[in-house]
């Protein structure tokens, strides 16, 4: 599947926004402040969360909110000059990955590419990877169900005390002290990856048997506020390894 976070045209994506409409399109609630080149960009009340795919929002900010003075407009994406692609540009830094709309659902919004900026805020909260989805929810439970982990029939972790987290739409995961794994199995990874609902994750490889399976143990070294309870455990990738829970092995 393509990467969401990502749309390589950027003038397409314009034009089927403003022939089809997004997905959902809602009010932002929070105060939002994005930074580029070391300039604060934006700081508005009035951004929209809007659905370009199903699977989580982006945040378009008020063109009048977007310091007018980093901000040119540049080509329109249709003959309607519906929307345009736009650039930024201050002493340090410069990106062409802004559509700015002018008429349609859209009208008086701003795209900023999210990776282009050098941060995202929602009141003072560090936004990271992607912004959050404000209908998904992350509950995490600390639960004395027995965790086993197989590879190959080789036990390469045991836990009777887990943090199960839940996260809306997807699988459970089950988090454990990394106490519990046999570390013989394992090799540090050079893979890191942002959550805007845990945080920055490292990954370790798993070498079973002459088998290795990259990435299969992930774990937070600090977390968002929200996810405190999971800092400093580790979980499998349950797709990629066998999951035991009380001594029944769950589906992959």
């Amino acid at each position: 599947m393509s990467n969401p976070l990502l749309h390589p045209d950027l003038p397409q994506l314009a034009r089927k926004l403003i022939a089809d409409g997004p997905h959902k399109k809602e009010k932002a609630p929070p105060r939002v402040r994005c930074i580029f080149g070391g300039d604060w960009l934006c700081d508005t009340t009035s951004a929209s969360h809007v659905w370009e795919h199903p699977y989580f929002p982006q945040i378009y900010i008020p063109t009048s909110a977007i310091k007018s003075d980093l901000m040119t407009k540049e080509t329109p994406v249709d003959e309607e000059k519906s929307a345009f692609t736009a650039r930024l540009k201050n002493s340090k830094k410069e990106t062409d990955r802004v559509i700015v709309f002018e008429k349609g659902q859209l009208a008086g919004l701003t795209r900023l590419e999210f990776s282009a900026m050098d941060g995202w805020y929602e009141e003072d909260q560090p936004i990271y990877g992607h912004f959050k989805d404000p209908y998904k929810r992350v509950d995490i439970y600390p639960s004395t169900r027995r965790i086993t982990i197989k590879v190959d029939d080789v036990v390469v972790a045991d836990s009777t005390f887990n943090m199960f987290l839940f996260e809306t739409m997807l699988r459970p995961r089950y988090y454990m002290p990394k106490t519990a794994i046999q570390w013989q199995y394992t090799t540090p990874s050079d893979t890191t990856s942002l959550c805007p609902y845990k945080g920055t994750a490292e990954y370790y490889n798993l070498n079973v048997n002459g088998k290795e399976i990259k990435d299969a143990i992930w774990w937070y070294r600090l977390t968002t506020h929200e996810s405190a309870p999971i800092a400093g455990m580790a979980c499998f990738y349950n797709e990629r390894v066998e999951v035991y829970v009380d001594g029944v092995k769950e589906e992959n």
